[in-house]
C-alpha cells in the first residue's frame, strides 16, 4: 500500500511525503503506483519549472530498502502558482483513492 502524507498549514497544501508500492499489480505493469508517481513528479517539477518557491526534496539512493520513498515541502510562502499546484496534486490522489480504495492508497493529512 503507498501511504501519503500531505502537509497543511492553515488550509494551504505544503507538502507531500509518499511511501510504499500500492501492489494494484505486479512491478512494472501498477498502474496505481503509475499514476501517484506521475503526480507526485509531474508537481515537483511544475514547481521548480514555473514558480520561484524554495523547497526541499529528499529522494533516498536508489537501491535501497526506501527507494520508494519520497518527500518534498515547500519551506517560504506559497506563490498562487504553487498553490494551484498541490491543490490539484491533492485532487487526483483523492480521485485515485475514491477509484481503487484505501487497501492500495492511503492519504493522510497533517498540520504543520
Amino acid at each position: 500500500m503507498i501511504t501519503i502524507t500531505i502537509y497543511q498549514n492553515q488550509k494551504r497544501f505544503v507538502g507531500v511525503s509518499c511511501e510504499g508500492h500500492a501492489g494494484f499489480a505486479r512491478a512494472g505493469k501498477d498502474i496505481v503506483c503509475a499514476a501517484v508517481s506521475m503526480l507526485v513528479i509531474n508537481t515537483i517539477n511544475g514547481i521548480e519549472q514555473y514558480t520561484e518557491d524554495a523547497f526541499t526534496l529528499d529522494v533516498p539512493q536508489s537501491g535501497t530498502d526506501k527507494d520508494n520513498n519520497i518527500t518534498f515541502r515547500l519551506t517560504e510562502e506559497i506563490s498562487s502558482e504553487a498553490d494551484v499546484l498541490m491543490k490539484t496534486l491533492v485532487l487526483g490522489l483523492t480521485e485515485i483513492q475514491k477509484t481503487y480504495g484505501d487497501s492500495y492508497l492511503t492519504l493522510n493529512f497533517k498540520e504543520v
